[in-house]
């Protein structure tokens, strides 16, 4: 994409040179008239033709260069876009990588409910290796989406079941089996949930 932009650019900036370079030799044209009518070689309605048809040619040349410079300004535009979101999403595939090892140590902490004391150290240990994580992810704009409780949307959630329950409104999720994942907004893996049926 880049690559083309880079030929559009090109190629507008080649029109443009050679909008300016038919400008300057329609000016010259001009001016030889003017000249020529100074000397008395050609008659006055001629040379108001000319110079008429001659300003037509600038006012016309002027305009596609004008447009020529606003080609140029998007394609530029476009191109510091493009170059914007490949920073922004380069860690897109990394991230992706890490998710399950952050599900992995939900697992832990989950499966490691025990009162024993060397359970409890081992947890609390599990515990905050997965916030240091959490912290570290979100520093590159990787933010977690838990929508326990909230209204399911579909932008966001995938629904693996939906089951009745009448002391939950209707649409909320109820369970969240994985939580999901955005970078900088974009939806890398959507939130597993079970919504309610109402």
């Amino acid at each position: 994409m880049a690559g083309e932009d880079k030929v559009q650019a090109d190629a507008a900036q080649e029109g443009a040179e050679e909008i300016l370079e038919t400008v300057e030799g329609v000016l010259a044209d001009e001016e030889e008239l003017l000249n020529t009518a100074a000397e008395g070689e050609l008659d006055v309605a001629a040379l108001q033709a000319s110079v008429t048809t001659l300003e037509t040619q600038v006012a016309a040349l002027k305009d596609q260069e004008l447009r020529t410079q606003a080609e140029m300004q998007n394609i530029r535009r476009r191109a510091e876009m493009d170059v914007e979101k490949a920073h922004k999403f380069a860690l897109e595939k990394f991230s992706n990588e890490l998710l399950p090892v952050l599900d992995s140590l939900e697992r832990a902490i989950e499966a490691s409910q025990s009162d024993e004391e060397a359970v409890k150290v081992l947890r609390e240990g599990v515990e905050m290796t997965l916030n240091m994580f959490v912290a570290g992810l979100e520093k590159f704009k990787v933010e977690q989406i838990n929508p326990m409780g909230e209204s399911f949307n579909p932008e966001l959630h995938q629904a693996m079941s939906m089951v009745p329950n009448p002391e939950v409104p209707a649409n909320n999720v109820m369970a969240v089996m994985q939580k999901g994942y955005t970078l900088h907004g974009r939806l890398i893996r959507p939130a597993m949930v079970v919504v309610s049926k109402g």
